[in-house]
């Protein structure tokens, strides 16, 4: 309903917004943090965040530069970016599992810099690397049915994940495990086998939405994925997910990241400053995460009247 109010609201300020050819840019623009916020939301379902996402992806798109600057291979590129943002994920997951971490903002946040620094020195000259397989341009930046063909690939991304969560014994497991760990464990469920699975996923969707940027850009850069971690949990949290856990679908994740691409190419077209943009989006999570705390306390209200009308 908010996104609805808030199309039509800039729809009637800058009439250009819904033009076809604007509405497939939001989509283009909007694409990598979707696949990737899609991801986050699997972590965030399990009470946890993947701060290292950005830098997972920057390092996936330098990995798959070097790889095809040795072959020219469009497969055995888009292999080497979801390996790395695979392995990145699982290295995260492991720690955080099996080395019995407080909580997995230590060790994301960790692999967060560790990731940008491997990118930084493993890029000829620590900066951009130019070309990229045509099959992977044409995934980044050609476009198919009148729509960019990176919309295709987030909503390839969006069924495999709904399958998963929603018709799949695994996706109950996540919510279980978000819910109340503790509960799923003494229930039998493999609580360190789900949070491994989901920080991995979390990684391969970043190396998914590697392959996406540098098909867009024809590049690769150790400097992708600049603030990306921020705009995926605020894509979340956005659309509607709890920070608690064990609440929330990717339909949130899709939403919230479509809102924030929304947002930005209002300001674009009505030409507020770039800091201007980034003030907005920052106000418009304060906002998100309030009206999370506000649910929650309604609901435990209601809880309480509930159970007082019941005696």
């Amino acid at each position: 309903m908010i996104l609805f109010l808030l199309v039509t609201l800039i729809s009637l300020v800058t009439p250009n917004f819904l033009k076809p050819a604007n509405l497939g840019n939001i989509l283009a623009q909007t694409a990598v943090i979707a696949i990737v916020a899609m991801g986050q939301q699997l972590v965030i379902l399990t009470r946890g965040i993947d701060l290292s996402v950005g830098s997972n992806l920057a390092l996936s798109t330098v990995i798959g530069g070097l790889i095809f600057h040795q072959v020219d291979s469009g497969p055995l590129v888009m292999l080497a970016m979801l390996a790395t943002g695979a392995l990145v994920g699982a290295v995260n997951g492991f720690v955080f599992v099996y080395g019995r971490l407080p909580h997995p903002f230590i060790i994301t946040l960790a692999t967060l810099s560790i990731c940008r620094g491997l990118a930084l020195e493993f890029a000829p000259g620590h900066t951009t690397m130019r070309g990229m397989p045509d099959v992977i341009a044409s995934l980044g930046n050609s476009w198919s049915f009148g729509l960019p063909n990176s919309f295709f690939i987030v909503a390839a991304v969006a069924l495999v994940l709904l399958v998963l969560a929603k018709f799949m014994v695994a996706g109950r497991w996540i919510y279980a495990v978000g819910g109340s760990p503790d509960a799923a464990k003494s229930t039998g469920i493999p609580v360190k086998g789900v949070l491994l699975a989901t920080y991995t996923v979390s990684g391969l969707c970043a190396g998914v939405g590697a392959i996406v940027l540098s098909g867009r850009t024809d590049a690769a850069s150790p400097l992708y994925g600049n603030l990306l971690e921020l705009d995926t949990i605020a894509a979340v949290i956005i659309g509607g997910a709890s920070f608690l856990g064990g609440r929330g679908h990717l339909g949130h994740a899709l939403i919230g990241a479509i809102l924030i691409g929304v947002i930005r190419n209002a300001l674009n077209l009505l030409g507020v400053d770039v800091f201007w943009q980034m003030i907005a989006i920052g106000l418009v999570i304060v906002v998100a995460v309030e009206a999370d705390v506000l649910r929650n306390y309604l609901e435990a209200r209601v809880r309480v009247l509930q159970a007082g009308r019941a005696q």
